[in-house]
């Protein structure tokens, strides 16, 4: 009995324990169901907000109203009003940016004329030509004309502050016009096109009647052809060139009306136009020496063809004429970058014989001249003009001496000073090798290479081309990861020496510095670089501040004794630097102090000049510059030079000098 009680008991506990846990479980399921959902309905709230910030940030915004469309909203209802005379054909009327030619004739309520472009009440017969949201138009007429269609005519009935007696109209209303009155505006739409605006003030507007192709268009001074007829704007011809030959006039020149000019620069081959010119853009020319008596010329103009024409210098002495195009688009197809090219070309003097001295076809068994650019192994001119080559083109250059041969090795048959004529065809180039997917070792090969031809580059004297070389590889470097350290030792050596060798072309062509920046990249990473201390130390003497110099060639001798000898040699050069300049000075000086206050400004004055002078002629005596170049930073006063005076420009140590003169500080004051 006490058994079934227990067990009765056990069972009893057991089963309320069960309900128990059952109603909490279920009670907590609720409860994270209802979290849960509170949790989505907040962030999806969130994020609509989100989303709704989001698309009002990044919604195109609108632009603002411009000033046609502000004049508009003065619009009131029943102050234009339109009645269609005759309809028009077409299914869309003019928008902005649409030229617009129409004839317009203005009369009271009553019928009593006003004024008119028609010839037939009095006008000239010459239709108004607007550009819509260009021109300055009345206001009725700004909002009725864009409602038509073309040929239509319509009626305008408009208030007083639709035409002339609207607050700040843009156009002023004609002597005696009654502006103050209801009218009527009888507009006829003859025409209207999409147009082309070459000036601001209208006096020039391009329609395009046929496209032409490609991009390019003639510029100064590119030869142009192009059949050219001129009317008036009643349309009766002033000239024509249809027939025959196309006219040839050279862009620039002023061989056609300016305006004309002006709108066939807009142009692309075989593109056909007509072009409206006013007459202050109607300029005296070969082509129309006749200009008076024509308020405007309409010019239908088609462009046969130009030929490219640059002048390489800006001066006019180096010429290249394009005689035949090439494949590809100007300038991304052209050899632009060192390049392997392939080329046959005839050389002729242009003398009185004008005598042909070499052609590849003939003199070199029709093989063509294949030559790597940027290494100095053609005439400057000639290189320059290549660059600018499309493949397959052919171009006549016209060259000077000093682009031609007296700077390079001279054929036996070219005279001294000839000017030369180059016919050039580009048969093709090879790009520079691309160094992406190279191995390191490849890679510095490659640099190698390139650095030992600006090596040779600057033994020949070639130092911008030098230059040229050694950074280009320095750019590469930009773009290389070493992935060890003897890698990274092999590389940092490497762009070390670069930087070096580009600080000696610097200094070579007169720009010291530069060079110091250019030494100062290598000394900040390694201030015991000996190479880096003896050529900044080279460009420090020869701008003059003498003490950074000799800290430098010191330098060199504390970090490594084996360059004690070049060293030495550097700080003697600097001391008769440094003696040479004081010399001079105190030659200069000399009698200054006997002389008046006024008497010493202009003595300092002639020897500010007569010192910079002389220091620069020193310069390449010293250095052995054989452009004989010195940039202007050479010339710059540093900052402690003005703190000590005018004396320090010409010489480190005044204390010596006033003591050697028999002068004292007590004595000047």
């Amino acid at each position: 009995m006490k058994v079934m009680t227990c067990s009765r008991t056990v069972s009893f506990i057991v089963a309320l324990y069960s309900k128990i846990r059952r109603f909490f479980t279920e009670r907590r399921l609720k409860n994270s169901q209802r979290l849960r959902l509170i949790l989505f309905k907040s962030v999806s709230g969130g994020m609509a907000e989100n989303e709704d910030a989001a698309a009002q940030e990044f919604a195109p915004k609108k632009k603002p109203p411009s000033e046609d469309e502000k004049r508009k909203k003065k619009i009131v209802p029943g102050s234009l009003m339109k009645a269609l005379v005759r309809p028009g054909g077409g299914d869309a009327g003019p928008s902005d940016g649409d030229q617009i030619i129409y004839h317009c004739t203005i009369r009271t309520l009553d019928g009593v004329l006003v004024e008119s472009t028609r010839s037939d009440y009095g006008g000239k017969g010459i239709p108004i030509r607007h550009v819509l949201g260009k021109s300055k138009m009345l206001l009725g007429l700004l909002e009725g004309i864009p409602t038509m269609l073309k040929g239509e005519v319509a009626m305008f009935k408009m208030k007083p502050q639709l035409h002339y007696s609207e607050d700040d109209c843009p156009v002023s209303a004609p002597d005696g016009f009654p502006k103050d009155d209801e009218l009527h505006f009888e507009i006829e739409l003859i025409e209207f096109f999409k147009a082309k605006v070459v000036t601001d003030d209208l006096g020039v507007v391009k329609k395009v009647v046929r496209e032409g192709h490609g991009w390019e268009s003639p510029r100064e001074p590119y030869e142009v052809k192009a059949w050219i007829s001129a009317k008036t704007v009643t349309g009766k011809y002033i000239m024509s060139h249809t027939d025959g030959e196309p006219y040839f006039f050279t862009f620039g020149k002023s061989e056609v009306p300016k305006g004309l000019e002006m709108a066939i620069g807009t142009m692309v081959r075989e593109e056909k136009a007509v072009i409206y010119v006013t007459s202050q853009y109607l300029s005296e020319s070969p082509l129309m020496p006749v200009i008076e008596g024509y308020d405007e010329v309409h010019f239908e103009v088609e462009l046969v063809h130009f030929i490219q024409v640059r002048d390489m210098l800006g001066d006019g002495r180096l010429i290249k004429r394009r005689i035949r195009d090439g494949k590809g688009d100007f300038p991304m197809d052209c050899p632009l970058h060192d390049s392997l090219l392939r080329v046959h070309y005839k050389g002729t003097v242009l003398n009185e014989k004008k005598k042909v001295f070499y052609d590849t076809r003939v003199d070199n068994d029709g093989q063509p001249l294949e030559f790597c650019s940027g290494e100095g192994l053609v005439p400057e001119g000639f290189e320059m003009s290549v660059r600018l080559m499309l493949p397959g083109e052919i171009a006549l250059v016209t060259c000077p001496p000093d682009y031609a041969y007296d700077k390079f090795p001279r054929p036996v048959n070219v005279p001294e000073g000839a000017c030369i004529e180059w016919e050039i065809e580009l048969l093709g180039f090879e790009s520079p090798k691309d160094w992406t997917g190279l191995d390191f070792k490849s890679i510095m090969n490659e640099a190698e290479n390139i650095r030992n031809t600006g090596n040779r580059l600057f033994k020949e004297g070639k130092y911008e081309l030098a230059k040229a070389k050694y950074e280009k590889v320095l750019r590469e470097f930009n773009h290389v990861n070493p992935q060890d350290d003897e890698e990274g030792k092999i590389f940092a050596d490497t762009r070390n020496l670069l930087h070096l060798n580009v600080a000696a072309c610097l200094l070579k062509l007169g720009e010291c510095r530069k060079s110091i920046e250019t030494c100062n990249k290598v000394l900040e990473a390694n201030p015991a670089h000996v190479k880096g201390l003896y050529r900044r130390g080279m460009a420090y003497m020869t701008v003059g501040d003498f003490e950074e110099a000799r800290a430098d060639f010191k330098m060199m001798m504390k970090v490594d004794k084996s360059t004690e000898s070049d060293a030495t040699a550097a700080l003697q050069k600097l001391k008769q630097k440094e003696q040479e300049v004081e010399k001079k000075a105190r030659k200069q000086f000399k009698g200054l102090f006997d002389k008046k206050p006024g008497e010493i400004s202009e003595a300092k004055a002639d020897v500010d000049g007569d010192q910079i002078t002389s220091e620069s002629q020193k310069d390449d005596e010293v250095h052995g510059d054989s452009d004989g170049a010195n940039s202007e930073d050479s010339r710059e006063v540093p900052p402690e030079a003005r703190r000590q005076g005018w004396f320090s420009l010409f010489w480190p140590s005044g204390r010596r000098f006033f003591e050697s003169l028999g002068l004292n500080r007590c004595t000047i004051l």
